[in-house]
């Protein structure tokens, strides 16, 4: 069973350092020691002050940071904005500021590595720093995200999935949420961070986790191990059904989560809390996802000469993305995940991976930058 800590904080350092060290150095709370490479992975949305709650607060980082170095530790702050730079980010943010006299690496996430997250996704690209650190500390935000309701710890590591690749995964997994929510679970299993921390002083209600959200003061700061559970925990404060996460749904489907929580704190569940309404997973308008689906990043393509139509790849299929014909098979763009079990198991080596003229185009520009 899980154990998720639950403190009333505020944003006043004699307050907040305190429960930060009483968490981190609990019987669930990382285990640092002299020479650890300890990666400290906020929420870095975009650029903006505090205030705005669209990022995990200085304050946080801060004593997670002394915290680390306290223990001897190699300490190094990474995220990669999904909007906005990282330097301008850290000024904005008040990081700059407040972690200016701290022995810390602070830097974004640019190096990636290939590692295997499971079925159907195979080898995807992750952030290198996250994958090689020996703890990672997730200092996740409390907000609404109009495309998975809330986003909160488990979410929180697609962060480590580095610059463009970020959208693309949005479209790759086209309108089928419940796969991008196994995608989020699959990406944080793999980096398997040490301990979890929810900055839900000032939280995010509405339309987040941008700018159109509402900041909300709620005066909680909760963490624990296992962010799945903390994540349950959240839920319930909020006032939500925790089965109505996707990240919830799929780590019980994956058994990586069991439910079972232990709360070490007052929980004070909220009937007011405002949600989001619900659109569409991919980033940008409809039309935009459909056609960067369509015409712009990697797809599978048949040779239906080879092809034998012995049913093996729709039958594999998680998406159910592939039809077929006595003339061949075809596939549905704007569903299919781009997880390639197609290619994988076709026995007649009739399917391979091709980008598009315009992925080609836009592939070149961005390396020419």
């Amino acid at each position: 069973m899980s154990t998720v800590h639950i403190r009333q904080a505020a944003y006043d350092y004699q307050v907040l350092r305190p429960i930060v060290f009483e968490m981190l150095g609990s019987a669930e709370g990382p285990s640092i020691g002299a020479g650890t490479r300890v990666l400290i992975k906020p929420n870095f949305l975009a650029p903006a002050a505090p205030e705005k709650a669209l990022t995990t607060h200085p304050l946080i980082v801060k004593a997670t940071t002394e915290f680390a170095l306290e223990k001897g530790a190699r300490v190094q702050i990474s995220d990669s904005p999904a909007m906005g730079s990282f330097s301008t980010l850290w000024k904005k943010g008040g990081y700059e500021q407040i972690l200016k006299d701290l022995d810390v690496t602070v830097r974004p996430f640019e190096k990636t590595m290939a590692v295997d997250v499971g079925e159907p996704f195979g080898k995807i690209d992750i952030a290198k720093d996250a994958m090689e650190a020996d703890v990672v500390i997730n200092l996740a935000k409390l907000k609404t995200h109009t495309q998975m309701m809330l986003t909160l710890g488990v979410k929180n590591l697609f962060g480590c999935i580095v610059g463009l690749k970020k959208p693309e995964w949005h479209m790759r997994t086209g309108v089928d949420r419940h796969m991008f929510g196994r995608l989020i679970v699959s990406i944080y299993e793999a980096i398997g961070p040490a301990y979890t921390i929810m900055d839900g002083i000032l939280a995010m209600q509405g339309q987040g986790p941008g700018k159109s959200g509402s900041p909300r003061e709620l005066g909680l700061l909760m963490g624990g191990k296992n962010a799945h559970a903390v994540d349950h925990v959240v839920c319930l404060q909020v006032g939500m059904d925790p089965d109505n996460l996707e990240t919830q749904r799929n780590a019980r489907e994956l058994g990586v989560y069991d439910g079972s929580v232990h709360i070490n704190g007052d929980l004070n569940i909220l009937d007011d809390f405002q949600f989001p309404e619900l659109g569409s997973i991919t980033m940008g308008p409809d039309f935009l996802g459909r056609f960067m689906r369509k015409f712009v990043i990697q797809q599978p393509v048949a040779d239906n000469k080879a092809c034998k139509l012995c049913g093996e790849c729709w039958k594999i299929c998680p998406a159910q993305a592939i039809s077929y014909t006595d003339r061949g098979i075809s596939f549905n763009t704007d569903t299919c995940i781009r997880c390639y079990c197609c290619l994988e198991v076709c026995p007649h080596a009739a399917i391979h991976a091709k980008k598009p003229l315009a992925g080609k185009v836009v592939a070149w520009l961005t390396k020419k930058r």
